[in-house]
């Protein structure tokens, strides 16, 4: 398993194939507290209004309505930035998936409310260990 770097998210690299991957990753979210409110199967919009090929991607927009709740009273359009989306889509090695999820500390800190500032915190530490989750399954 690895974790990336990037500076906007939490990242997974997983020895699961794409289907796999996406199974343990609601399961994952579902016992973290999340529900599912959107799902982008970005692969087949691409197909469709394009007409590319592009790897098999899915965008999961995850919601956690007790962390949401408190959010969108500490700041009422923080909407925007809701919900929380995680993505699963197929590595470029065989067998291999990504998943990523946002890090709320980064888009949540950009409203400047240190309100959310623990909400954020929270919600990271939540999507962390639904990454690990879904990688510590593996193998």
């Amino acid at each position: 398993m690895i974790e990336g770097s990037d500076p906007y998210c939490q990242k997974r690299v997983v020895a699961l194939p794409f289907e796999q991957a996406i199974a343990r990753t609601r399961e994952a979210l579902s016992a973290e507290g999340f529900g599912i409110l959107s799902e982008i199967d970005v692969r087949a919009t691409l197909q469709k209004k394009l007409q590319v090929a592009f790897r098999p991607y899915t965008i999961l927009g995850a919601c956690n309505p007790p962390l949401a709740h408190k959010a969108l009273t500490a700041e009422r359009d923080i909407g925007v930035l809701l919900p929380c989306n995680v993505v699963v889509y197929e590595g470029d090695d065989p067998g291999e998936s990504v998943i990523a999820a946002v890090d709320p500390e980064v888009s949540l800190g950009r409203v400047g409310n240190k309100e959310l500032a623990p909400l954020a915190k929270e919600v990271k530490q939540r999507l962390g260990r639904v990454l690990d989750a879904v990688g510590a399954r593996t193998g």
